[in-house]
């Protein structure tokens, strides 16, 4: 794992003790109160704490938009398009490719981001019988307020040292946006495709890993993070079964399992920090950790065999996602129009 090899700055810590508490805080209260959809409460802290080093209340409204947003569209495919697989796709598909837009142009990236991956997992779960959609929209909504609400308590106990110097995105070319929207768009839409058609409904992890993998947005960001996507989830996967191994039959006490946790997303953030945030083996790590354990710890769940089935679903997920980037970055190529470039 390469990282910076200076040390880290009082900023970088605070920021990991943000990312670890905050997310410890939405696990632990989903655990306490037996919250559903735990997957939105421990990694949505992780998006928003990870990828926004300072709260501001931009971000906050990026991050609640694109809740409501997505709660909206999710519930109206949900009653109107679930018999038309034809119009479904092509609205789905449109969905994906405003967000993209937004993410490309880079002033509402959060906006996009979060958007693509709640959208991408709330369409999964409401495409099933089984799936109460009031319940999974309201999950999806309170998750996103008590992030907000957990991200502002961690800026108040933990501000940062010293103020940072402000991140501007360059400015894109409109050909290369195009490109970036095109391919991030298609891609997600085939991802919901894929998981639909073969019934992958126990797969979150490898959904998740074939839209996480999609926010550099062009073919050379792609591979470079696919790579730390697999090894971020190699090392989540085995610190989660290492944990279950120690616990043993204690795995389902919470007041075991939050400490290690907490300890387990300190680590990860910390690499994350070093490798300057974004799309880093440690955000990897951090996210394959809170879907394991936020999504399937319980006391009749098995964490070892979910670890293991997490490994290779999300290693064919990310070599099929490859090939349709490389494919797709080829055919976008061919025209001037969507050419990728400066």
């Amino acid at each position: 794992m390469q990282t910076r090899k200076n040390p880290l700055t009082s900023n970088d810590l605070r920021q990991c003790l943000r990312v670890a508490t905050g997310a410890t805080l939405g696990f632990a209260l989903c655990k306490i109160f037996d919250w559903q959809y735990g997957i939105f409460y421990t990694v949505t802290p992780m998006i928003l704490l990870g990828l926004v080093p300072v709260m501001s209340a931009h971000a906050m409204r990026q991050l609640i938009a694109s809740s409501v947003m997505a709660i909206i569209e999710v519930g109206l495919i949900g009653s109107l398009l679930m018999g038309s697989p034809g119009m479904m796709t092509l609205v789905v598909f449109l969905l994906f490719l405003y967000r993209f837009a937004f993410m490309s142009r880079g002033a509402l990236f959060l906006f996009g981001a979060n958007g693509v991956l709640m959208l991408s997992i709330m369409l999964h779960f409401a495409s099933y019988p089984n799936t109460n959609l009031n319940e999974l929209l309201f999950n999806n909504f309170w998750a996103t307020v008590l992030s907000v609400i957990i991200a502002y308590v961690m800026m108040a106990i933990l501000p940062d040292a010293e103020p940072r110097t402000a991140h501007k995105p360059g400015p894109k070319a409109t050909h290369r946006m195009r490109h970036e929207a095109l391919l991030g768009a298609t891609i997600a839409t085939i991802s919901f495709l894929i998981f639909q058609t073969f019934n992958l409904q126990d797969s979150m992890s490898a959904q998740a890993s074939t839209i996480l993998i999609l926010f550099p947005m062009h073919w050379n960001g792609v591979i470079g993070y696919a790579r730390k996507r697999a090894v971020g989830t190699i090392i989540g996967v085995t610190f989660g079964v290492s944990v279950q191994i120690l616990l043993y039959d204690w795995s389902s006490q919470l007041l075991l399992v939050v400490p290690i946790f907490w300890i387990g997303l300190m680590l990860f953030s910390q690499f994350h920090v070093r490798e300057g945030g974004g799309s880093s083996i440690g955000f990897g790590a951090m996210t394959t950790l809170g879907i394991l354990f936020g999504q399937y710890l319980s006391p009749d769940n098995d964490l070892i065999f979910s670890a293991f089935y997490r490994i290779s679903s999300i290693a064919v997920a990310i070599i099929i996602t490859l090939f349709l980037c490389y494919s797709l970055h080829r055919l976008l190529n061919r025209f001037e129009a969507t050419r990728f470039g400066y």
